[in-house]
């Protein structure tokens, strides 16, 4: 049996987020409490129960919401490759999702992300070149857009610049792995957005109109 206890405290009252685990041999008990009042009487608000064998499913319980989401995962072959699925479910938005990659070979991988009842597809294509650098197309068929990032690795940095097609928004990033520490730099603390020119914003506003 696992416990972990994390608390805060201020001048009105205090407050923890508190997980217990609980090994039942190849499934895993959770029960995490966020925001957890001690002063003027406990009071337990955001709590969670889970189920979770890894590998196969988790089965969350939201319980002041009184919400369920599963997710399911397994591996199948197609033509001796690995495709991995993911089947999520959220009971109280009614919200299926259902996520697969299929791995081609180490420097190739396709996935494809898909909400069920609309047409909310993206398909994304990943190539890792040389081990250093990934250049990843994704298409959006809801939008009929494409989004593409390339990223590239240079010892303990990684460089990354992303375009989305559908807002025309370019951003850089720049990210640091050291081995007990991780930093994080955004070279733009937002993204930088192209200009439209005029007439393209018209016939944006025009689309959105139909």
């Amino acid at each position: 049996m696992k416990a972990s206890l994390n608390g805060r405290y201020t001048n009105d009252d205090s407050t923890s987020i508190a997980t217990l685990a609980v090994n039942a041999g190849n499934v895993k008990l959770l029960a995490s409490m966020s925001d957890t009042t001690l002063v003027k009487g406990p009071r337990l608000n955001n709590l969670t129960l889970t189920v979770e064998k890894p590998g196969s499913f988790i089965i969350n319980y939201d319980v002041p919401k009184k919400n369920f989401r599963f997710q399911f995962m397994n591996s199948i072959g197609v033509a001796e490759k690995p495709l991995e699925l993911i089947y999520s479910h959220d009971h109280r938005r009614k919200m299926t999702v259902m996520d697969g990659a299929l791995v081609l070979d180490p420097a190739n991988k396709v996935s494809a992300n898909y909400t069920f009842g609309t047409r909310n597809l993206k398909v994304k294509y990943s190539y890792v070149h040389g081990g250093v650098s990934t250049y990843e197309p994704c298409y959006d068929l809801g939008k009929n857009a494409w989004d593409v990032s390339v990223s590239r690795r240079e010892l303990d940095d990684v460089f990354k610049a992303t375009y989305h097609t559908w807002t025309r928004d370019f951003a850089l990033e720049w990210s640091r792995n050291v081995s007990t520490f991780h930093f994080m730099c955004d070279l733009l603390a937002t993204s930088v957005s192209i200009i439209f020119e005029s007439a393209i914003v018209e016939e944006r506003l025009k689309q959105s109109s139909l």
